[in-house]
């Protein structure tokens, strides 16, 4: 096909009725590999909206490419739109971009961070578990259950929220106020030291720098109203772990493992790392608990079986779910679209289906009056 957007020029804008090629919103069309990358303007076209047009896009693409290799980004310059829809409105933003404060943070009594409801911790104790890319996919299933959630990258040494939600090289504004200003993206707020350095840059700080870039995430950030706020720790047991416990009010911890015994070694630490700050933890989540073979359908437990369950049964702790491995994950890691934010592409599938099974648990902890209304109507029902 000599021009690629053929295959898309019957694909109307929900709005106007008219094509989106016509309308000039194709931004980017490209082939990587097996892959295709489709980039449009959605300036003026609300949530809903958008859900219909990705919907008959992908539709359209994969009359060409496998569904599983097809990525949808969508750009806005202006989305006064998609605020209205979500019945808020963004802070004001002024010219000056947002800047660091690097320094040791003063330690004083612990605080909330106003207007956020619930703040979790998200841990793992080993790196390379998985844990960022289950805080990112966690808040996007929350954010679907109708919540408002911020994510707080605290990887210092390693940061990747910037990337897994397609904000590579963007910088916070900060508003009248001198507060920084979250990005978003799939509507969830975040920040991220990797939003303020080079992605190449390798951080050399000694630990007690860290305190006052934490403090101004905590407390000097923008936030808003906010249902759920999960900070992604870094991995280990040390001084931004330590950082939060002295200055912030934190209302419950998850840990991330693999089935693997070196990982489960790891998170055992973390286990006891927030025991000694008297933090409860709502459970532990198993991440990369299988692989299904595309070929074969067979199931393959390849870092071992149940091994984070049989865990939490040793350490009394709960169990939240196990999420297996799918290369829908990490292509949508790579690629700045997150696997829960594709849900024409993976709403039938067991990893889509974890996750929100994770979410309902880690609600019910947090709102355990509205489950006790559900079971009621659900008796009354079917009466």
């Amino acid at each position: 096909m000599s021009n690629p957007t053929e295959l898309i020029s019957h694909v109307l804008n929900p709005v106007t009725g008219k094509s989106l090629v016509d309308e000039k919103r194709i931004i980017n069309f490209q082939e990587k590999g097996d892959d295709v990358h489709l980039s449009y303007n959605r300036d003026g076209i609300s949530p809903d909206e958008k859900k219909v047009l990705e919907k008959n896009l992908l539709d359209a693409l994969s009359k060409k490419y496998a569904e599983d290799n097809i990525f949808i980004f969508s750009q806005s310059e202006n989305s006064q739109d998609t605020y209205s829809a979500l019945g808020s409105q963004p802070e004001e933003k002024t010219t000056n971009p947002a800047q660091l404060k690097v320094g040791h943070g003063s330690v004083g009594e612990k605080r909330k961070i106003s207007g956020v409801k619930n703040i979790i911790a998200i841990g793992s104790g080993k790196g390379g578990v998985g844990k960022s890319t289950v805080t990112s996919n966690l808040a996007i299933t929350l954010a679907k259950k109708g919540h408002k959630v911020g994510i707080i990258d605290a990887d210092i040494y390693g940061p990747s929220m910037p990337m897994l939600f397609n904000k590579r090289n963007k910088r916070p504004d900060a508003s009248s106020e001198q507060k920084i200003i979250p990005l978003e993206s799939y509507g969830i707020k975040f920040i991220s030291f990797g939003s303020f350095i080079h992605e190449d840059e390798p951080v050399v700080w000694r630990g007690p720098m860290l305190g006052g870039v934490l403090n101004q995430f905590f407390f000097e950030t923008a936030w808003g109203e906010l249902d759920y706020l999960l900070i992604d720790l870094p991995p280990g047991t040390g001084d931004v772990q330590l950082s939060m416990a002295q200055n912030l009010e934190v209302d419950a911890a998850i840990v991330v493992s693999t089935p693997q015994d070196i990982s489960l070694l790891d998170a055992r630490k973390a286990l006891h790392m927030f025991d000694k700050m008297n933090l409860h933890v709502l459970g532990m989540i198993e991440n990369m608990s299988s692989f299904i073979c595309d070929a074969c359908n067979k199931e393959h437990f390849i870092y071992g079986v149940n091994g984070v369950m049989s865990a939490c049964n040793e350490l009394g702790v709960g169990f939240l779910g196990s999420l297996p491995l799918e290369l829908g994950v990490r292509k949508g890691a790579d690629f700045g679209k997150p696997y829960m934010a594709n849900e024409e592409l993976h709403q039938d599938s067991k990893v889509w289906k974890n996750y929100q099974e994770i979410a309902s648990r880690i609600d019910s902890y947090f709102h355990p009056d509205d489950n006790k209304k559900k079971s009621l109507m659900s008796k009354l029902l079917k009466k």
